[in-house]
């Protein structure tokens, strides 16, 4: 997998200090991947397995206007997706790995393709985009941030009008987050906290279905494998929500808050979940109890983003220092 870029060097090993606030955990030495000259503001794994490879890709969105695609396991760089006029909030790459996206503070979503990084399709909006999703099937591209619409683009019909749903009819609530539920359902956080779910099938207007509500607005959110659980950090406070009763089943409050950034991820195996957020520490928490297992600082600046690799051995974590680490939870 090559993209056309830029050389911007190799991640290297920085040994950082023992943990000290509450919650022990064994000393790390993460992988450290520079590049980035600004904070991060998102992160995605993807994992890849086809006949010829099986490999791990980590894609990074960034204010410095160049989303950059990694090998998952080293942190070694592969490509720059070079265009955007503005920060990058967003980048995502497609269930298959041959397409990736990025949504961008200059007012656009660009699609481009994953293999060579050629810039395919722009859709142009009427504000800062925060968020988007590909659809589990590629089809569709949705879209959302500071017009309160989330839109639905045919990836087959570049030049069509995408659908656009409105959060709130009486009043414009912004979009932070969006995530496919299968390739009929799409979730959308705002700023009211609310999670929307809808209906988008082809077939109709698109339809809410449910509303689920925390007490501040979602500064992330992600869908676990398996797609049993919804993790929402907000406020002060990580959420977990069955997917098949749609019950809040665990909120843990945190010493940390995600009013201007940070988020949460939960492990594969559902036993265990990462945050970070106003502070410098890397926190590794129960998921029954909320207690804290580990706790790691090797930032320089407050977390802005974080997720845990597909096989959970490892996570990565982005900061408003402008590098991505990659942590080993084998320990825990």
């Amino acid at each position: 997998l090559v993209c056309c870029c830029r050389y911007t060097g190799k991640p290297t090993m920085v040994e950082v200090t023992p943990s000290t606030p509450s919650g022990g955990g064994s000393r790390q030495i993460p992988i450290v991947c520079p590049g980035h000259t600004r904070p991060l503001a998102e992160l995605q794994f993807l994992a890849v397995k086809d006949e010829d490879e099986s490999r791990t890709f980590l894609v990074s969105a960034c204010h410095d206007k160049m989303p950059m695609l990694r090998d998952g396991v080293s942190g070694d760089w592969i490509g720059t997706f070079a265009g955007h006029k503005g920060a990058v909030w967003c980048c995502r790459l497609d269930p298959s790995g041959y397409l990736a996206a990025t949504a961008s503070g200059d007012f656009s979503v660009k699609v481009w393709d994953g293999i060579t990084g050629k810039e395919l399709h722009t859709y142009q909006h009427k504000h800062i985009v925060k968020t988007l999703d590909f659809s589990p099937d590629s089809r569709r591209l949705a879209t959302g941030g500071h017009e309160g619409l989330l839109r639905i683009y045919e990836l087959s019909q570049p030049k069509a009008e995408p659908v656009a749903v409105p959060q709130l009819k009486e009043k414009k609530i912004n979009i932070t987050k969006c995530n496919w539920l299968d390739d009929n359902v799409l979730l959308a956080a705002c700023s009211d906290g609310g999670v929307r779910f809808w209906d988008v099938s082809t077939s109709g207007e698109p339809k809410l279905l449910r509303t689920l509500k925390v007490d501040a607005e979602v500064r992330d959110m992600e869908i676990s494998p398996g797609k049993k659980l919804l993790t929402v950090a907000a406020g002060t406070k990580v959420n977990f929500f069955d997917l098949s009763s749609y019950e809040l089943v665990r909120s843990h409050k945190m010493p940390i808050h995600f009013r201007d950034e940070g988020g949460a991820s939960l492990h594969p195996d559902g036993t265990k979940f990462v945050a970070g957020g106003s502070d410098l520490w890397v926190r590794l928490f129960d998921f029954d109890s909320g207690e804290q297992l580990e706790c790691h600082k090797g930032h320089h600046g407050p977390l802005r983003c974080l997720r845990f690799s597909p096989d959970g051995k490892t996570f990565a974590t982005g900061s408003e220092d402008g590098t991505i680490r990659l942590w080993n939870t084998e320990s825990s």
